[in-house]
């Protein structure tokens, strides 16, 4: 991994015209699989951006987080599916990483283990402790078409 701030360069990948999702590297493999914080940013519908910090994760190349109904941001990626990610080691936050994708699912099905399971690798919990009577977990899942690394 590259460190420190100045001089750093970033590595830009992105997708052929005829190609349209983009193969993780290694690099930002492993800071989906720590228990690193991400923001992800949508578009409200007046274009303006809207962020939120989120619990993330990977299915192989694509990447998950959860979310619920109701949030801003499960209406906005129904409405236009374009997202950024940028997630930063914890340990050294000059270690970090964004993409650009886009959603190409939500789901109810299997989001309350998902969560469950975000709750383990971010609090340590078999349990996600603010579950309220009510929630519909959304489970997202993002295809990257370009992935820069600084």
């Amino acid at each position: 991994m590259q460190r420190g701030w100045f001089g750093a360069r970033a590595l830009l990948l992105s997708p052929s015209p005829t190609e349209v999702n983009v193969e993780l590297p290694r690099t930002l493999k492993d800071l989906l699989d720590g228990p690193n914080m991400a923001v992800v940013a949508t578009l409200m519908p007046d274009g303006s951006p809207q962020c939120s910090t989120i619990w993330i994760e990977r299915d192989g190349d694509l990447i998950t987080f959860n979310t619920a109904e109701g949030r801003t941001k499960v209406d906005n990626l129904r409405r236009d599916g374009r997202v950024a990610i940028a997630v930063h080691d914890a340990a050294d936050p000059l270690v970090a990483a964004s993409l650009r994708g886009r959603v190409v699912g939500m789901s109810h099905q299997g989001a309350d283990e998902q969560i469950d399971r975000l709750a383990g690798k971010y609090l340590g919990l078999d349990v996600y402790p603010w579950r309220t009577p009510g929630m519909q977990r959304v489970s997202v899942t993002i295809e990257a078409d370009s992935v820069s690394l600084h």
